[in-house]
């Protein structure tokens, strides 16, 4: 007997691991430092699922919509490997008062190898 799939609630929006048009098959290790965790990801997959995965705390208060900017991390390597920051974390980050040389985990997707530090790590 299989069991019946229960529908999401209302407006419920699952957190993207993966951004559109990015290949799977391609893995890219992401490096977080201080706490010397790694890990290996798809390319495309945000840094804030990388972070999850690997069990280290991440701030966030927006479910990953890019709104709050509390996920701001410093890239410290690959900073070319990310994902061009959009004029909508620009302004989140403005809004926010965060630091500008900061990318918001949630919003910066891996295209190559990168490493990253947060300040609570």
């Amino acid at each position: 007997m299989t069991r019946p799939r229960l529908a999401p609630p209302p407006g419920f929006r699952a957190a993207p691991t993966v951004r559109p048009g990015y290949a799977r098959e391609v893995d890219v290790q992401i490096r977080l430092l201080p706490s010397g965790a790694s890990v290996t990801a798809a390319r495309g997959t945000t840094l804030m699922a990388a972070v999850r995965r690997v069990g280290l705390p991440i701030a966030t208060a927006c479910g990953t919509d890019g709104l709050c900017g509390r996920c701001g991390v410093r890239v410290l390597e690959g900073a070319a490997a990310l994902s061009a920051e959009t004029a909508a974390e620009t302004r989140t980050k403005t809004r926010n008062r965060v630091d500008p040389a900061l990318r918001l985990a949630c919003q910066a997707a891996v295209a190559g190898n990168v490493e990253i530090t947060a300040s609570y790590w």
